[in-house]
């Protein structure tokens, strides 16, 4: 089995050299950017994505987590002085950073070349072997993607798997040890990889998603507001992950606020967004359908068209859904927006807890004491003040979740420890060897309490 021979290619000792990392990242650099238009065609063919949208949020995002990767892997490299206690002197004390293994990194459809590739620029600056299954639901990013790591890698170093992940996947864990299982998808899909991780031992990290909150505040900028939050939702046609689920909009601001919305989604997308060159597509007829009961369950205020040939839902507002209907209880993943008025915080926050631990939340406010308790009152894995979506785009902040929207976090230097096995070690000269360490141990127990925390 290929496996194997990946995992004989790892313990030869091959990717360990800062050399042979910093090569491969060169070469993952120039094939993305060589097939920078074939991956603009992948993409539109999947999901309708405009050439300034995918280099946004996908070819763009990966060619500047390799930029970061390698400008600092030399440094990431070098082993970790940190002080020794008393206890321990004269020794010195070193942490290393180790390469796991062979790793699995699982990608989903929605960025369906961001998402699989981009901790993988993480697992090769930290000097593993992987192996990336792609989406099978997004076939033409997963064709360009295959041929991009074939052409550039030993396929016993890093090779693309495709076919139906709910076969796939289980295989390859079943039948063998993984060092780590990286996944990004649906909490349902994420429970069921994490299961199977656990009969292994194998340690994992999951990019789970969740109903992310946005709260506008009595003393939010509306129209700024307003550009920001549509600007997030409705990108990649609203299937994103830390994409703006719902808003709680306070009640004194409401009406004004549903003005700016529609006008800025007029302005952004025109009066018909099917038209819209940078207005994407639903990825098939499954989603599709899961959104058009959505639609038709809940009162739309704006938007509702869509054409099911064309797979496309024009971007929506629905006013006040019922907190207990199917479309406040899971994930949208797509161009429909509720919002909801309150007129308290203890009352928003009682929403926000029915979907606790999001992916990401959202404020918009100008008073510092309410971000603040905004920040402390909701656990989320991380999220915006005045913003929505865009703390993914800096690479010095981690992503992930917490709970039912993750395990763990990657970007930059981030993604590197994330594949990394941080070995502490120890290092005692011999030219001191005081008998004091050494049995018999009578009537030294004040001494020991004395040396404890040193």
């Amino acid at each position: 089995m290929f496996l194997e021979d990946m995992r004989a290619f790892f313990d030869s000792g091959a990717t360990r050299s800062y050399a042979f990392r910093k090569k491969q990242l060169h070469l993952l650099k120039r094939a993305i950017e060589q097939h920078e238009q074939a991956i603009y065609e992948a993409l539109y063919a999947d999901l309708k994505k405009s050439p300034e949208e995918c280099w946004v949020t996908e070819n763009g995002m990966v060619l500047g987590e390799i930029n970061q990767a390698i400008k600092n892997l030399h440094h990431w490299m070098k082993p970790v002085s940190v002080s020794t206690n008393l206890l321990n002197q004269p020794s010195s004390s070193r942490i290393y950073a180790e390469p796991l293994g062979v790793l699995l990194v699982v990608g989903p459809w929605n960025y369906p070349f961001q998402l699989p590739i981009k901790p993988a620029v993480g697992a090769i600056a930290a000097g593993n072997c992987v192996v990336i299954k792609t989406s099978e639901f997004a076939p033409a990013t997963s064709a360009i993607l295959k041929k991009i790591i074939s052409e550039t890698f030993d396929p016993n170093y890093i090779r693309l798997v495709d076919g139906d992940g709910a076969q796939v996947v289980p295989d390859m864990m079943r039948t063998f040890d993984f060092d780590h299982v990286f996944f990004t998808g649906s909490t349902a899909v994420g429970q069921r990889v994490y299961a199977l991780a656990a009969e292994k031992l194998t340690p994992v990290t999951l990019e789970l998603g969740g109903k992310s909150p946005c709260i506008v505040e009595t003393d939010a900028n509306l129209r700024i507001a307003a550009r920001r939050i549509v600007l997030a939702k409705f990108s990649n046609c609203g299937q994103m992950c830390i994409a703006p689920d719902y808003l709680l909009v306070h009640n004194s601001v409401k009406e004004a606020f549903i003005r700016h919305l529609r006008e800025t989604i007029q302005s952004f997308f025109g009066d018909d967004a099917s038209a819209c060159a940078h207005y994407g597509k639903i990825i098939n007829e499954k989603q599709f359908n899961r959104l058009l009961d959505y639609l038709q369950q809940n009162k739309i205020i704006h938007g509702g068209a869509h054409d099911r040939d064309r797979l496309y839902i024009e971007p929506s507002l629905i006013d006040q859904p019922d907190l207990n209907s199917p479309i406040m209880q899971e994930e949208i993943f797509g161009p429909l927006l509720p919002i909801i008025g309150y007129e308290s915080r203890e009352q928003a926050l009682a929403i926000v807890r029915k979907n606790k631990n999001p992916l990401a939340m959202y404020v918009f406010t100008e008073s510092g004491e309410t971000e603040q308790y905004w920040l402390d009152a909701i656990p989320a894995g991380g999220g915006c003040i005045n913003n929505a979506s865009w703390h993914l785009t800096n690479h010095r902040l981690p992503f992930g979740g917490r709970g039912h929207s993750g395990i763990g976090n990657y970007q930059g230097k981030y993604s590197f420890d994330r594949f990394s096995h941080q070995k502490a070690i120890l290092k005692t000269p011999t030219w001191f060897d005081p008998n004091v360490k050494y049995p018999p141990f009578t009537g030294r127990l004040n001494l020991f309490k004395w040396f404890v925390g040193k």
